[in-house]
């Protein structure tokens, strides 16, 4: 854990300093009024700002800056992913009951591996580019994003791409939800009420920045309900994380078993582990709210630094050569179980977007499963031979789901 909060040594101050000069820019941005009613959180600010002196000025600062920069973007992130778990308490998870916990983690499960699916078969898009992709669609945005960035080791590039398509995808949905609530009152009055619609808001808009804002365009009975149903998706990023690093240390021991090199340990993100301790301890009740809210403040000033860290070290041109592929994905995964609910068909049956959500998922897992058992027919089973990570994703959704005890395998399915 030392590792993980180092004391940063003399030669890392330059570095730390710009970044949190362009970490205090953003969160002075993040505060004005604009900025308030329009969801812009600092953390948008701070890649933007970081983007803009990092392809300008900053390499003729990176001899003397860089090991700071570096610090930031490693060290000062994992320390701020597991401050952020004192935005949360058990209690606000038990409020929406085991169904709701359940549901959110269907429902992210369901997401991420679209997002992988999509990514890699639809988009040509790596691996890493997808996941990316799929964390912060599935899980709160940039934050979800910057959490996972040191369990996949990506190049800088990809997270700032990344980044983007979340940001801009949430921040049309935090201007469409408030339009879609004042139609759906004069459409269909009495269909939703403002509580319900606050949880679809929570569950569906990525930051929780644009969640707040949204909701209280609203009303504020929508924006405390999704405030905690967003919060409870937060709070499925340490085990989100957990189950990705366990993932990926099977992929590097399958890559080695036939050969010479030791098979990859499980690298445990401590940094998770921290965000639950948080969790816990904020659950307590013994911390003062005013001393909770100085941590939550630091918190924001680590992200923020952390976010600045990685503009600073991305290339433009390396985002632009990702093309509109990356956007077109999280467009996807965006719009699809949104647009599926407003279906007539979905309104008159009551089917919701977190219906749509659970089902595609579970098609796409079990496809994927019995496919991974060389069950499927041949054309089904090439395609899958070809992406072997997505069959292994499946497999471990939809066995964890048969094997719990809710379902019985579909014969033939078991190797």
């Amino acid at each position: 854990m030392s590792r993980l909060f180092r004391f940063p040594a003399p030669a890392l101050w330059p570095g730390l300093a710009l970044a949190a000069a362009l970490a205090a820019f953003a969160i002075f941005l993040s505060r004005l009024p604009f900025s308030t009613q329009a969801g812009l959180s600092a953390l948008t600010y701070a890649i933007v700002t970081g983007l803009v002196i990092g392809n300008s000025v900053y390499p003729r600062l990176a001899r003397h800056t860089a090991p700071g920069v570096l610090f930031a973007k490693g060290n000062l992130l994992r320390f701020g992913v597991a401050l952020y778990g004192f935005r949360l308490t058990f209690q606000q998870v038990a409020s929406v009951g085991i169904a709701g916990v359940l549901t959110d983690n269907t429902v992210l499960c369901s997401t991420f591996l679209l997002a992988v699916w999509l990514g890699r078969k639809a988009f040509g898009l790596d691996r890493d580019t997808s996941m990316l992709i799929g964390a912060g669609s599935s899980i709160c945005g940039a934050a979800a994003v910057l959490a996972t960035e040191p369990v996949l080791k990506p190049a800088d590039s990809k997270v700032a791409v990344a980044v983007a398509t979340v940001v801009v995808f949430g921040t049309l949905a935090m201007f469409l939800y408030p339009a879609l609530w004042t139609l759906l009152q004069h459409v269909a009055p009495g269909f939703w009420n403002e509580t319900t619609f606050g949880v679809y808001t929570g569950a569906t808009i990525h930051e929780v920045a644009q969640v707040v804002a949204a909701g209280r365009a609203i009303g504020p009975q929508a924006a405390d309900a999704a405030v905690v149903s967003k919060m409870i998706r937060v709070m499925m990023l340490a085990p989100f994380l957990l189950v990705l690093s366990m993932w990926l240390a099977r992929q590097t021991g399958n890559r080695t078993a036939d050969s010479t090199r030791p098979r990859s340990r499980i690298q445990v993100p401590f940094f998770a582990v921290a965000f639950i301790v948080c969790v816990a301890i904020n659950s307590t009740g013994l911390i003062p709210p005013a001393v909770v809210q100085a941590i939550v403040w630091i918190d924001d000033v680590a992200l923020a630094c952390a976010m600045a860290a990685l503009g600073l070290t991305t290339h433009t041109s390396a985002i632009r050569s990702a093309g509109p592929r990356p956007l077109a994905l999280a467009a996807i995964l965006a719009a699809l179980a949104i647009l599926l609910s407003r279906l007539p068909f979905s309104t008159q049956a009551g089917l919701s977007a977190l219906t749509y959500a659970i089902v595609i998922g579970l098609v796409i897992g079990l496809g994927v499963y019995v496919t991974g058992q060389n069950r499927a027919p041949a054309p089904v089973a090439a395609v899958v031979a070809e992406e072997p990570e997505i069959a292994e994703v499946g497999e471990a959704l939809v066995k964890f789901y048969f094997e719990s005890g809710k379902a019985e395998l579909p014969a033939g399915a078991e190797g």
